[in-house]
């Protein structure tokens, strides 16, 4: 096999034809590109997302239908502030909804009324980045999407404790009341709605429409029918009843109060259900007024339906009257007050499409299932469906059915961010709805607007609580690139709605075989959140329904279709019953399978069939696993247990300052850099222009109608983030990998840096390893680390901590920003600047103080006449106390930025405010105008001699004739913002000119005035704040991390470890030519971990590091051990890497050869920095006073009651009771103990324990008396 070199590395896939990725952050974009449309012309707009939200609230009436709201269209403003201002303010990245609202009146009454139609503001609401993320409160988050039931109807079946099979069939809708219709152990089918009001199946069936005993058996054929004569009875005798004979009649009662006669209907029973008929039987029947009798048919069918007759047994109703007002009872426990109101209990529940909704895939999966044929717009329980569903039940009892796998994927759907949205905006809309139409009945005779009954605040305020509060809506995980793009594919079973991981079973955790290709069986957290939590597979699409799928090519005849045609997403229900090729059988030139016999899947199974059974065949190998286990070179080789810690551990590794792609990779690195939007990447074919450190220009190329309707310049300005601080203190800084003059194409990328080499993924560094023990120093996993790796910071990561104070307004006064700090030496302030922050570029130590503030103190508040004199006269020296914000004693650093931000306008003078803002509007009207202008020239240009078609507004005003010229003078006299956007002219391209042109105008219209808002608030608010706090200051600190003793590293294979010596070059182990390995691994720690893909990655890589090449061995489908031996040979290396090694001590040979190669070594978040903590003294508990725990609260240690076993096994009394007292608790024995250290008093007597105090008071409020004498 001839490798093929591909990105610069020499690729060993035998795939000849191997699918494109598709775009890895798909999941997130498309579904909030779909759920606004902002892209779509409002009459082409789906009646999905947004758009299906306000089509479902509008329009909206007063409760007399005088007065009528509806919705036209909506469009969003451009942000307020850019990102890159909102994460450093802590702000949200948002931008302004707003609807176009029309309100008229119908009433003829309100002549005065006119119709209205006008853009109202609904909001702010969070805009997603490019990369897939929102910015909330100054933190970048992402919307995890969750994997749930499909809504549809489920048929499952349990155990009762006596051994009875129970059966049942719950509906589940996208909104409204569950049912479920189940069996239970007498053989009887009851319906019980929302999980708890029970019913029998018949008496539901009644108050749906099948009234009587016949009409319910005629559903199932159950029953024959007699006419009633005597001569048909006599011969019937013996015949089993299948429905009641019944005598109706009407009693007339006379009403005592008033003495009116009522008539009533009555019912008796004259001959019950199950009854044989007999001569008596007979008499009683011909006397009673039954025109007709229902026997029990004589076939094999009516003994599977024996629960229908239990269940009529069961049934306390007779007549469709005694039925609705038996589940209004059920229901409401109490009496209908009619029998319209009992049956509306029923329409609303599952009848009323605003009550009950289905859901386009609810309805999808019930005809599905139920072979049914009901129009997909139907999205509410028929009685088709009820009928139906009762029926499958039935079957499932006889044995003729199979019950449902809950945790086959055509079971579960995903819910992705636009869907999530669509919920919550759906809320918020249903709110608002509500608010609208009690304003408008208030407003009787008033003339209003739509912005009067519209409040602003309610959509918000739930879309906020979402994005702050709801579990799906996390910190993003930014360690590197690799972990930001696996968060953003990562599905959740938890959530509002899902499982919860106290209930989940095996089961619903465990690999499925319709995973494959969707959900990858091996990336998945350990611990409690194990098979709950799981990552998409690479080629894995999310389907318009919300199902998973995953490509296939189709196989006809034993031949693969590799056109476009023969590939295919399949979800998991469409998968069933195909048989599917894997993704590297051998083919020959023309497609068709080499072998007679061929490895595939079918469901669960894997059986040996012929080319000619093979339905379909996998893409590629690659395509079971997701990103991140992708990127283990040799998975195949490695054990699942060992490959999950693998793909979960590169999340965990910090870009290092001088990173580098792996020498051995998947060739998937490049595609992960360029998808995870980290990088700076070329949108299209241009030359770079100018590059520096900070910025990159390219000017684009553009076809000369781009250039035409556009109002941008042509250079585009990228600026590269420098030591940008990330969610989990990392790095972000980029360098630019382009020059002037430089040619780009379209999706190039152009920077380098945040993990990234090249363009590839680069999480850590190659090297020389050697598996060996070194003087017990790897005992264990531990690794023994040569001092060059800390020498030339092979292993050294910068991380950036941000710290804020903020200055509020006390009731004392207000607190101040300074360097003048009370009780605080001048050398303690030698680096803050006039503000009290400190300079950058200062060296911090544990102590320094970063941001000095005084805070007001005094006994109690001061009176009007102190404020006053102190207004006049200043602040009495010595009233303030120190504020300031200390570095915390594991700090070192150095500061690389501060901020201010101030709330109060800067000092002006309100004049001065005032000319600064008509400054601002004069400047900007002049921008405006300019704009305008340009606009006109292009329009004039464009309908040079040309005839209208009619220009119109919305509210169909025509405001150029149709047939006329267009003039310039009609034309600037034209509102864009009002403007229906229709055929101008005849000419088709003229018109897609006008409106690109228009839209263009409005964008940068809309942009102008939002600049002009931000500068205007500048001049008079400041800057944003959250609400009490005047100032904010920020200062961001640098620490520069080397590798040492105690820091976690490891490899892509699992194989993790902690340093444990750092040892001098000269003493490390070397090769034969002098040169001293890197790491040395305990060899002991392979074989029990099964994860041998390490040793085929350490032995190629040495050889591609001699020969100066990198290697993509895709997983599944990567470099085979000949391969391997070609290029070990090639590089003159022994094929299985064992070497002799020689002392680096002593210099002499060690006896044994041992394995020696190149590895991929990460270092991981856990830093023995972030881990070291001690504590003399610090905050106690308040009830307990005990210490408390952990670093964040500078905590002591916990002395637990295993600790204390081993003080008492030693018998060490005193040192206990020191432990167990002034150590912890005793707070007069403390406070004694310190006074004698200090003055050199011997220890004074521990006292009693606080915690002995709190017990004496919890047993004294159960009211037991209790003193210590």
């Amino acid at each position: 096999m001839t490798p093929t070199t591909n990105n610069k590395r020499i690729n060993f896939a035998s795939i000849k034809n191997p699918l494109f990725y598709p775009d890895f952050l798909e999941v997130q974009l498309k579904s909030f590109h779909d759920f606004l449309q902002l892209d779509t012309p409002p009459e082409r707009r789906k009646k999905e997302g947004l758009y299906k939200v306000f089509a479902e609230n509008f329009p909206i009436t007063d409760t007399r239908n005088n007065f009528v709201l509806e919705f036209l269209d909506y469009y969003i403003d451009p942000p307020k502030y850019s990102i890159e201002e909102c994460l450093s303010r802590g702000l949200t990245y948002s931008v302004p909804l707003k609807a176009k609202l029309k309100l008229y009146c119908t009433d003829p009454d309100h002549e005065d009324f006119a119709t209205v139609i006008q853009d109202v503001f609904l909001g702010p609401i969070p805009y997603m980045t490019s990369s897939g993320t929102f910015v909330i409160n100054g933190a970048e988050r992402v919307i995890v999407s969750q994997l749930h039931r499909s809504p549809g109807v489920f048929f499952g079946q349990s155990l009762h404790t006596n051994g009875t099979k129970l059966y049942s069939a719950r509906i589940i809708p996208f909104k409204g009341s569950w049912i479920e219709f189940a069996t239970d152990i007498n053989n009887v089918m009851y319906a019980y709605i929302d999980r708890k009001k029970k019913l029998p199946v018949t008496t539901l069936l009644r108050a749906i429409g099948f009234e009587a005993d016949k009409d319910i058996l005629d559903i199932f054929n159950l029953a024959e029918e007699v006419k009633v004569t005597k001569a048909n009875l006599k011969k019937c005798i013996g015949r089993k009843l299948a429905a009641r004979v019944i005598n109706t009649y009407i009693d007339d009662l006379s009403d005592e109060d008033t003495g009116e006669v009522v008539s009533m209907e009555r019912i008796t029973v004259v001959v019950d259900r199950e009854v044989e008929l007999t001569e008596d039987n007979i008499e009683a029947i011909l006397n009673s007024n039954a025109q007709t009798i229902l026997l029990h048919r004589n076939d094999s069918n009516t003994s599977d339906y024996s629960i229908i007759f239990n269940t009529l047994q069961k049934d306390p109703c007779n007549s469709e009257k005694e039925a609705l007002y038996y589940v209004y009872r059920q229901l409401r426990n109490a009496e209908p007050a009619d029998d319209a109101s009992a049956r509306e209990v029923i329409t609303n529940l599952f009848f009323s499409d605003k009550r009950y909704d289905l859901g386009d895939v609810g309805r999808y999966r019930i005809n599905k299932k139920l072979n049914l044929n009901i129009d997909p717009d139907i999205k509410v329980l028929t009685n088709e469906d009820i009928i139906e569903i009762i029926k499958y039940l039935i079957e499932l009892v006889n044995s003729k059915a199979s019950v449902d796998d809950i945790d086959h994927l055509s079971n579960r759907r995903v819910r992705t961010v636009g869907e999530q949205l669509y919920n919550q905006f759906g809320i918020g809309l249903a709110r608002m709805a509500r608010t609208v139409r009690d304003r408008m009945n208030v407003r009787d005779n008033e003339v209003f607007t739509p912005i009067d009954l519209v409040n602003a605040k309610t959509i918000s305020s739930v879309v906020n609580s979402f994005f702050g509060t709801n579990a799906l809506s996390q910190f993003m995980d930014q360690t590197n690139p690799l972990a930001e793009i696996t968060h953003k594919r990562r599905l959740s079973a938890l959530g509002p709605g899902g499982l919860s991981r106290e209930r989940a079973g095996f089961e619903v955790r465990d690999v499925h075989y319709t995973h494959y290709g969707r959900l990858c069986p091996i990336e998945t957290p350990e611990g409690p959140n194990i098979g709950l939590i799981s990552s998409l597979c690479v080629y894995a699409k999310i389907s318009d329904l919300g199902f998973i799928t995953t490509p296939y090519r189709e196989v006809k005849n034993g031949k693969v279709d590799f056109s476009d045609n023969g590939l295919k997403y399949y979800t998991a229900e469409e998968e069933e019953e195909k048989t599917v090729a894997q993704g590297n059988a051998p083919l020959d030139e023309n497609g068709r399978f080499v072998r007679e016999r061929v490895k595939a899947r079918y469901e669960s199974d894997f059986p040996l069939v012929t080319p000619d059974e093979v339905d379909l065949m996998d893409v590629s190998p690659t395509q079971i696993a997701s990103i991140a286990a992708a990127l283990i070179p040799f998975l195949e080789h490695d054990d699942a247990n060992r490959a999950l810690m693998g793909s979960n551990m590169m999340r965990q590794a910090v870009p290092l300052l001088r990173p580098e792609s792996p020498i051995v990779g998947t060739g998937i690195e490049g595609k992960l850099v360029k998808d995870s939007r980290t990088q700076i990447v070329a949108e299209r074919g241009g030359e770079v222009v100018f590059v520096d450190a900070s910025c990159i220009k390219i000017r684009y190329d553009r076809t000369a109608d781009e250039e035409f309707v556009s109002f941008d310049d042509a250079i585009v300005t990228y600026y590269l983030p420098k030591y940008r601080k990330t969610n989990q203190s990392t790095t972000i800084d980029l360098h630019p990998i382009c020059s002037k003059g430089d040619r780009v194409e379209a999706g190039q990328i152009l920077t380098e840096g945040y993990s990234t080499q090249g363009g590839e993924l680069a999480l850590g560094r190659n090297v020389q390893v050697a598996y060996m023990p070194w003087k017990g120093y790897n005992y264990e996993d531990a690794i023994v680390l040569n001092e060059r790796m800390v020498r030339e910071d092979f292993f050294t990561s910068v991380h950036v901590d941000e710290y804020i104070l903020e200055v509020r307004e006390t009731k004392r006064g207000l607190e101040e920003l300074t360097s003048d700090i009370p009780n605080v030496s001048e050398d303690a302030t030698r680096d803050l600047d006039e503000n009290g922050i400190v300079r950058i570029g200062a060296h911090i130590e544990p102590g320094d103080i970063l941001i000095g503030k005084i805070t007001p103190k005094g006994e109690s508040d001061p009176t009007p006449e102190e404020k006053l004199l102190r207004a006049i006269f200043g602040d009495k020296a010595g009233d303030v106390k120190d504020a300031s914000l200390k570095a915390t004693p594991s700090l070192r650093g150095v500061v690389i930025d501060t901020k201010l931000f101030s709330k109060a306008a800067k000092k002006k003078s309100r004049t001065s405010t005032k000319e600064a803002v008509s400054k601002l509007d004069e400047t900007y009207a002049k921008r405006q105008q300019q704009l305008h202008e340009r606009l006109i020239e292009k329009l004039t240009e464009l309908t040079k001699g040309k005839t209208c078609c009619g220009v119109k507004d919305y509210l169909n005003v025509e405001l150029i004739k149709a047939g006329s010229k267009f003039t310039k003078k009609d034309l600037e006299a034209l509102d864009f913002n009002v403007i229906q956007l229709s055929d101008w002219t005849n000419d088709a391209h003229t018109n897609e000119l006008i409106k690109a042109v228009a839209v263009n105008y409005l964008k940068h219209s809309k942009e102008i005035e939002a600049e002009l808002r931000r500068r205007k608030l500048d001049e008079t608010i400041g800057d944003e704040l959250p609400a009490g706090i005047v100032q904010m200051a920020k200062v961001y600190i640098a620490k520069k991390r080397k590798i040492q003793v105690g820091d976690k590293m490891a490899g892509r294979h699992g194989n993790k470890g902690i340093v444990s010596k750092i040892v001098r070059q000269e003493d490390m182990p070397f090769l034969a030519d002098g040169t001293p390995v890197d790491i040395c691994l305990n060899p002991l720690g392979v074989p029990s971990r099964m994860n041998l893909g390490q040793i085929f990655e350490a032995v190629l890589a040495w050889a591609g590091r001699k020969m100066n090449v990198k290697f993509a061995t895709p997983i599944f489908d990567g470099a085979s051990l000949n391969d391997m031996n070609e290029w070990t040979d090639k590089a003159g290396l022994p094929r299985d890497g064992k070497t002799y090694l020689y002392d680096g001590g002593t210099g002499e040979r060690f006896d044994q050869p041992a394995t020696v190669g190149v590895t991929y070594f990460l270092k991981l978040g856990h830093m023995v920095d972030d881990k070291m903590h001690a504590r003399s003294i610090g905050p106690y508990s308040l009830i307990t006073q005990q210490p408390l725990g952990g670093k964040a609260q500078f905590g002591g240690q916990r002395f637990g009651e295993m600790e204390v076993w081993a003080l008492e096994a030693f018998g060490a009394s005193h040192i206990l009771q020191e432990i167990l007292t002034v150590k912890s608790d005793d707070v007069v024995g403390r406070s004694k103990a310190y006074e004698a250290i200090v003055k050199g008093d011997p220890m004074p007597t521990p006292g009693i324990p606080e915690s002995l105090n709190v017990l004496l008071h919890e047993l004294k409020g159960l009211g037991l008396s209790f003193s210590l004498d």
